[in-house]
């Protein structure tokens, strides 16, 4: 396996077979990327952990500094069919980030990122790398190394935050347990995403049991809210944060 760097390409082009509701919709990535500022980051597969874990949810988390930065798009890659990464994107919540389904490795093959996953049986899947694109053209790329499993040491969002912008320091996320249907929930929510603040979301039946929020947190209501480690308290005490 030989993985290409490509900063100071072009952008392959490549048409992107997605799926927008009920309708076909083909992407092209010429005019995905024309005239933008564009941060792309690519991994092996939606749903997997790492992906779902990590490398997902903090490029959304960071989405607002990215634009402060004068990124216009964050772009999800993923040898993957326009269904599944829908429903990865829904069930993430990652509503800050464009998801891209290359279904057939095309892009991927031409970025010189497609490799052999067959004895996990994923078939041909993406490296993971991230890469800052501006007007169609590659100026900087973060490939993870060549080694055995899923390395993930370079294509985070903070380590492409830090080379846009060094100066900027990164508010770590708040942790919150929410219950599904919880309106205190939503507005707590709603809140960090109005003030730009990045969370992370543990929700009870999902991702933890209710005996787990009341072993963590002594209690079984919604939400639950902490920082640095430290309970910060439910809605009420979110909302003195930002008086």
């Amino acid at each position: 396996m030989k993985l290409e760097n490509k900063e100071g390409s072009q952008i392959p082009s490549v048409t992107f077979r997605t799926r927008n509701g009920n309708d076909w919709l083909d992407v092209n990535s010429d005019s995905l990327f024309a005239g933008k500022n564009v941060v792309v980051f690519s991994l092996p597969g939606a749903f997997t952990p790492t992906c779902s874990s990590s490398h997902l949810p903090r490029y959304n988390q960071l989405a607002s500094l990215f634009k402060e930065q004068g990124v216009d798009e964050i772009v999800c890659v993923s040898v993957n069919d326009s269904f599944v990464m829908n429903a990865w994107q829904e069930d993430q919540e990652a509503e800050n980030i464009t998801v891209i389904p290359d279904g057939n490795g095309e892009f991927s093959e031409k970025m010189g990122m497609l490799v052999d996953k067959a004895a996990l049986g994923f078939g041909k899947r993406s490296w993971r790398y991230s890469m800052y694109v501006s007007d169609g053209v590659i100026k900087k790329m973060f490939i993870e190394p060549e080694v055995e499993g899923d390395p993930f040491e370079v294509s985070d969002a903070d380590t492409m935050l830090q080379y846009l912008a060094p100066q900027v320091t990164v508010q770590e996320p708040l942790t919150i347990f929410t219950k599904i249907g919880c309106p205190h929930c939503e507005r707590a929510k709603a809140l960090l995403k109005e003030q730009c603040y990045p969370f992370e979301e543990v929700i009870v039946g999902k991702d933890i049991t209710l005996a787990g929020l009341k072993a963590v947190c002594g209690d079984e209501t919604a939400p639950q809210i902490y920082k640095d480690g430290n309970y910060v308290g439910t809605e009420e005490e979110l909302e003195k944060l930002f008086l």
